[in-house]
């Protein structure tokens, strides 16, 4: 809807990877009128593991899209489902400028090693915090998806986010898209605790960052 928003008041640009361009123009009617604003809106493709230039001044900032594994959300059709590349269903941002990294990954459906490598590097990563643990949903509500079925690795458990991401100690790491269940959100609990003595921080609104 703020695309929608936007095109009212302003021409601009839209980075995207072609999967989510189809999935807008191709399945949702009310995203062609984008194409009709005056002057109609653009569309930048981001490749994967390509750095796009978005700034063309000095000093330039870069972004590059990169694969996170997982699926395509349940509302894509099965018809356009199976001609999208499957390494563009969810993906991450990195920022780089002046030697300056950050890394955008407000979902995580898997902890692999690319994954950590590219958090570990960054200056400052903004990460997935849905969820505390795996069946968080299911013990709240009785029934329902576990946070990995739904796309999110779980911050506790032997292979969850806080354990896998142990070794990034220099980084600055800060939990964003956190469900109202998540009881990191209570800054008295014992799973809050258990994060900010690991090192991590928890976004809240109004938060400013500077690197």
């Amino acid at each position: 809807m703020g695309l929608l928003h936007l095109r009212e008041f302003q021409s601009f640009r839209i980075y995207s990877t072609v999967s989510v361009r189809r999935i807008l123009t191709e399945e949702n009617s009310l995203f062609r009128t984008l194409a009709r604003a005056r002057p109609p809106v653009q569309w930048e493709t981001l490749p994967l593991d390509q750095p796009v230039s978005l700034s063309q001044h000095e000093p330039t900032l870069s972004c590059t899209a990169v694969s996170l594994g997982g699926s395509f959300p349940d509302y894509v059709s099965d018809g356009l489902r199976r001609s999208l590349p499957e390494n563009e269903a969810v993906i991450g941002l990195e920022l780089v400028q002046s030697g300056k990294r950050f890394l955008y990954a407000p979902s995580l459906p898997e902890g692999g090693k690319s994954f950590r490598n590219r958090a570990t590097q960054s200056n400052l990563s903004l990460l997935d915090g849905t969820f505390w643990t795996d069946d968080e949903l299911i013990c709240i509500l009785g029934s329902g998806k576990t946070a990995r079925q739904m796309g999110h690795l779980p911050l506790s458990g032997p292979d969850g986010l806080l354990e896998g991401m142990r070794a990034a100690q220099n980084s600055r790491r800060v939990l964003i898209h956190l469900n109202n269940t998540n009881p990191v959100l209570d800054e008295d609990s014992a799973e809050n605790r258990a994060m900010r003595q690991a090192g991590w921080e928890i976004a809240h609104d109004g938060m400013e960052f500077e690197l």
